[in-house]
């Protein structure tokens, strides 16, 4: 489904950010991607979206050379990105974007079921604006359910948790099993928490700018977790947090 090889990304052609990185996922999996702050994880989450493009490399999309298409080429194609820090619509409704997420006109039963998917009372933000009156928390729960809506066939998510009460966040682990239970659709999940890296078919480990270890959960989640000297690691420091 997806390719990336030799991905590169500098900044001013200076610092190297991704550092050749070669990786291919298949349809139906779930892969988190998981390391230390600066290791590179949300900029090639935003490579394969299309935010930003590659230095050097190139990217395939079910047999396609994506590499110099925009994000929303790239969803067109079928490829979704949750941001860390989602972007606000000032007056634009919850239902509006739903409706646009969905390419067609939900009725409000339609829109309150993917709300309720991710722990938000449909009646309390269907016809809320998406505007500084929602918490960070409440807009990524928005942005996720507008994620759902599409049904793209491969969905990035950029550390879906932050902002997340513990609730909503048990919520949307179950989520992101429904999500999986559809094996037609790919899922990436950047996060340092243990619990969605335990639920992921294959754990990808970065650091500074380079994939260092990739694996079923059963071999590597043990490895990052256990660690004999975690301390003075520097390829597993801080990879996992508590």
């Amino acid at each position: 489904m997806l390719k990336l090889e030799n991905i590169s990304f500098e900044v001013e052609n200076e610092k190297e950010i991704l550092k050749d990185v070669n990786l291919t996922i298949e349809k139906g999996k779930f892969i988190a991607i998981t390391g230390p702050n600066g290791g590179g994880k949300s900029t090639l989450a935003r490579v394969i979206s299309g935010v930003i493009k590659p230095t050097k490399g190139k990217i395939t999309f079910n047999g396609e050379d994506i590499t110099n298409l925009s994000i929303t080429e790239r969803a067109k194609r079928g490829i979704s990105f949750g941001f860390q820090q989602p972007i606000r619509f000032k007056g634009i409704t919850v239902h509006s974007l739903l409706n646009v997420a969905a390419g067609k006109d939900l009725s409000v039963m339609e829109a309150s079921q993917y709300l309720s998917e991710v722990g938000l009372c449909a009646k309390d933000y269907i016809n809320r604006e998406l505007n500084a009156g929602l918490s960070g928390g409440e807009i990524k729960r928005i942005e996720i359910a507008t994620i759902i809506a599409r049904n793209t066939i491969l969905s990035i998510f950029d550390e879906p948790e932050a902002g997340i009460d513990l609730w909503s966040f048990n919520h949307l682990i179950d989520v992101f099993k429904k999500m999986h239970s559809n094996k037609d659709v790919s899922i990436i999940i950047i996060s340092h928490q243990e619990r969605i890296l335990d639920v992921a078919d294959e754990i990808i480990a970065m650091v500074d700018g380079a994939i260092i270890k990739r694996g079923a959960k059963d071999s590597v989640l043990p490895e990052l977790l256990h660690c004999e000297d975690p301390l003075n690691c520097l390829k597993c420091q801080d990879i996992v947090e508590a």
